[in-house]
């Protein structure tokens, strides 16, 4: 039923790709932490780097767990699930880390985007996703859903900030300089995105 693959490659790497959304989990290391669960979607904001890595960009939100719990131990899975087609679900497992706007890495990273406005939706991160474990498994429990379109209330709303506003926005969230358990998450206030390239 399940199979374990080297590399996201082929028929793997075309299937993620084609997803609308997908699905990040992480936790912090203290037994009673909080286990963090996030959807993820737009279209252009996922991209497969090479055969063992893979990159997401993390938009302005109410909390920062995802990013507070990879700064501290970097773990994470990534899933995905076909609600269309034959019945799927791929899990990515392995090590995160969160590129700021400040990072030199950013604009060669950025290069796997093109179609993402970045002004539009309050960038914060480029989450790096090394992969250390990559399995598929059958599916059969999973739901036919239909995707209609990607919703544009999240470029309206955050298109209206700029580096400024959107660092007191985020100053004004509980949890977005820290994490629920107190781990530090954003560090803020935000560097200004790069002008160069994206």
């Amino acid at each position: 039923m399940g199979k374990t693959h080297e590399r996201i490659d082929g028929r793997l790497r075309a299937f993620i790709e084609a997803q609308p959304m997908f699905f990040t989990a992480t936790a912090p290391l203290g037994g009673e932490g909080t286990i963090n669960l996030s959807p993820k979607g737009l279209t252009g904001s996922f991209a497969v780097i090479d055969e063992l890595t893979v990159a997401y960009l993390d938009f302005a939100g109410s909390n920062a767990e995802t990013i507070a719990h990879l700064r501290e131990n970097g773990r994470i899975t990534l899933m995905w699930c076909a609600f269309q087609g034959p019945p799927n679900i791929v899990r990515v497992h392995g090590r995160g880390e969160p590129v700021f706007r400040d990072d030199p890495r950013w604009d060669g990273l950025m290069a796997h985007f093109p179609s993402i406005d970045v002004t539009q939706h309050g960038l914060r991160a480029i989450v790096v996703v090394t992969a250390e474990l990559v399995r598929d498994t059958c599916g059969y429990a999973v739901p036919f859903m239909t995707y209609d379109e990607d919703r544009d209330l999240h470029g309206k709303r955050f298109a209206r900030e700029d580096d400024e506003s959107l660092s007191a926005y985020f100053a004004k969230k509980e949890h977005i300089a820290s994490s629920i358990d107190g781990l530090p998450g954003v560090p803020l206030p935000l560097p200004p995105l790069p002008r160069t390239g994206h």
